[in-house]
């Protein structure tokens, strides 16, 4: 049953097979301040009370509409069940305020054994709520509100969050249950449940989770998935000891384990320092857990990925790494410290790196000074060369402090690669500096303060002879700034489009010898010397093989996705909500080049970014049709080993986004071969 569902208010429903009677909403709590998080916290959630208006007589205060995410343990001298509400005179006051709190929301929590208790308060108070003039029903609606007709008519979308099923005598749940994932508060107090389901895991959007009073021994580790919990009821139950995986629950407030035989270490933990000391003492002491299988290397084209295939190929990976001043606890609470430490992380990216040996290797967030300290040099033992840009705050900073600002890295195969050109792209600069820029105040005001960049390089394949354009973006993040994402997109195809005429005139190179160190050393004295063929030349820049790498913070469908796939944008797309860029907002956005994703040859991945609060779609291989054919994929995480892990960065993912990494085979080269003027010959 449904209750009414205007925007901002909650409906319990309880487990019963008459629970019309219960479909009342709940009103609005009052939220207190707790000190922020990276993710946005639920809008509205009830708030611990104090300890005095807690008794179950103050029916203005619903006790436990939330559950308390403090991690308390077991005490010998714990409340029997259907004691009264331990008063404040009744505790003992050596006890520190952690555990008095742990006695008397037990306390409470022993008075509430009736069916659907917290259902049938939430009735009691909904009956003093005014409806508003434009939600009063009509007679016939009155009628109808028996089996749910009401609710259908008026919710466009779904009108409740939470379920009690206290005191029914259950001894297990229905696997159906874990398919709410929309639950915010789920009542499961007061049953006869031996097992807590792994698939509780599911419920993501939990913030209240009351399993008191039941016969549970443990919990299972899909536990740590529930990041948005806040209050985590267990009073009186035969739980000794608590999995690790409970130190992702950052944002837990109440852990009610009063009543339980906890171990020592646990329970002296909570009792002296409470919840949030205990959940960070779970973090912290996590063991590291086994890895997951190796993504599956997908291949597409099992001609074109063999080993006898004439067809030339170059393989690329893209990768957000998240620079170091950015792994915060702040942003990533769930994560253990040394999860977090760049010289923990820095290694698991570079052993990513090297096992895969792509031939272009595209990185984003990367500071200068791990670039300079640390990519460079240790990528230089596997024949890479690198080419990086800070963004653009960097300059006219002190040299320390620009050290911290991160930018785009570009690393090749030294002997596989000539580096014929490289190129910064500075959105923000780049816009201002446009004829049509004059007037234009969005341009100032919103996308010139972005300081995000794009690296452009020019290779050429030192054997064959083919010439590639590489480009690797990172584009601003924020949601309610989708213009400017869109405006740097356009500036982006803009600025690759004029280099590309340009590098279709580029001269023939003449060089193409790679350097080596000493012939003894590399063991190659009898090796045979290949001659080098000819550059490439091409008659028109979209010819050019295109690599388009980065993180675009765009998901599919989104505008600059679009505008980047099909080539066009009309100047009236809502995502430029009216806002003036000049032409690109007066004609529209269009480019040369026949893109496509790379991954969209499978659908995409299900997500490149991974965290508790948000997963999705934000970074992509481009690649230009018209010359290249993508013949082989890195493919998903694996699927087992996410339901219990909750966000990335990990003991096994570096950052918070992971590695895109592809297979090409060039097509017939487009153009004529031009012969290198090598000067006069010795015979």
């Amino acid at each position: 049953m449904y209750g009414q569902s205007h925007q901002g208010q909650h409906v319990m429903m309880n487990g019963g097979q008459t629970h019309q009677r219960f479909a009342m909403q709940m009103p609005k709590f009052q939220t207190q301040n707790h000190h922020p998080h990276h993710a946005p916290q639920p809008t509205h959630h009830h708030t611990h009370q104090p300890h005095n208006q807690h008794g179950l007589t103050h029916q203005q205060h619903f006790p436990t509409g939330a559950l308390a995410t403090n991690t308390p343990h077991f005490t010998s001298n714990h409340l029997q069940n259907g004691a009264s509400a331990a008063g404040e005179d009744d505790i003992d006051e050596s006890m520190n305020e952690h555990w008095q709190e742990q006695l008397q929301l037990a306390a409470e929590s022993r008075q509430a054994t009736s069916p659907h208790h917290y259902a049938r308060i939430m009735a009691q108070q909904s009956k003093g709520i005014q409806i508003m003039p434009s939600q009063t029903e009509t007679p016939d609606q009155k009628a109808d509100g028996r089996n749910g007709l009401v609710a259908s008519k008026l919710a466009s979308r779904q009108g409740w969050n939470a379920l009690d099923f206290g005191g029914q005598g259950l001894r297990v749940m229905a696997p159906s249950l874990f398919n709410y994932n929309f639950l915010e508060k789920l009542y499961l107090n007061h049953n006869k449940l031996k097992v807590l389901p792994s698939a509780i895991g599911q419920l993501r959007k939990l913030t209240h989770l009351d399993l008191s009073g039941n016969d549970l021994n443990e919990l299972p580790e899909e536990i740590g998935m529930l990041t948005n919990l806040k209050k985590l009821y267990l009073f009186d139950n035969n739980i000794r000891t608590l999995p690790y995986e409970l130190g992702y629950l950052y944002r837990l407030e109440t852990l009610g384990v009063e009543g339980c035989p906890l171990n020592e270490v646990l329970k002296s933990q909570i009792m002296k320092e409470g919840t949030k000391a205990l959940i960070k003492y779970l973090k912290e002491e996590m063991p590291v857990h086994l890895p997951p299988p190796d993504r599956d290397w997908v291949i597409l084209d099992e001609t074109a990925s063999s080993g006898t295939s004439p067809a030339e190929k170059i393989t690329v990976l893209s990768y957000n790494t998240l620079c170091e001043s950015s792994a915060t606890q702040s942003h990533y609470g769930y994560a253990p410290s040394r999860v977090l430490s760049w010289e923990f992380r820095r290694e698991l990216i570079l052993n990513e790196l090297r096992s895969h040996s792509s031939d272009i290797v595209c990185l984003q967030e990367v500071d200068q000074g791990s670039y300079n300290n640390f990519y460079r040099e240790q990528l230089a033992y596997n024949d890479y060369k690198g080419v990086y840009w800070p963004r653009g705050r960097a300059m006219g900073m002190q040299e320390e402090d620009a050290k911290s600002v991160d930018g785009c890295a570009i690393f090749f195969k030294g002997s596989k690669y000539i580096l014929l050109d490289k190129q910064l792209i500075n959105f923000g600069q780049t816009a201002v500096r446009r004829p049509d820029a004059k007037g234009q105040d969005d341009i100032y005001n919103r996308l010139w303060q972005k300081d995000h960049i794009a690296v452009v390089v020019f290779l050429e394949n030192r054997q064959t002879g083919a010439r590639f354009m590489v480009v690797n973006a990172h584009l601003y993040w924020d949601p309610a700034f989708k213009d400017v994402k869109l405006i740097q997109t356009a500036i982006l195809m803009e600025e690759i489009t004029k280099l590309s005429d340009g590098y279709a005139k580029w001269p023939a190179c003449t060089d193409k010898t790679a350097f080596r160190f000493s012939e003894a050393e590399s063991g190659s004295e009898n090796a045979p010397v290949v001659e080098p063929a000819p550059s490439m030349e091409y008659a028109k820049g979209d010819q050019i093989p295109l690599l388009m790498c980065g993180d675009f913070n765009s998901n599919p469908g989104s505008a600059a996705y679009n505008l980047i796939a099909n080539g066009h944008l009309p100047e009236a797309h809502p995502d430029l909500e009216k806002r003036l860029y000049g032409n690109l907002s007066r004609v529209g956005m269009t480019h040369p080049f026949k893109l496509k994703s790379a991954y969209g040859s499978i659908g995409e991945l299900s997500f490149t970014n991974y965290t508790p609060d948000f997963i999705d779609i934000l970074d992509y291989v481009w690649y230009s049709s018209n010359t290249l054919h993508v013949s082989a994929l890195l493919g998903e995480v694996d699927k087992e080993y996410l339901r219990r892990v909750p966000g990335f960065p990990n003991f096994h993912f570096p950052s918070d986004h992971i590695a895109l990494f592809a297979e090409f085979t060039v097509k017939g080269k487009k153009g004529k071969v031009v012969e290198a003027d090598f000067g006069p010959q010795r015979h």
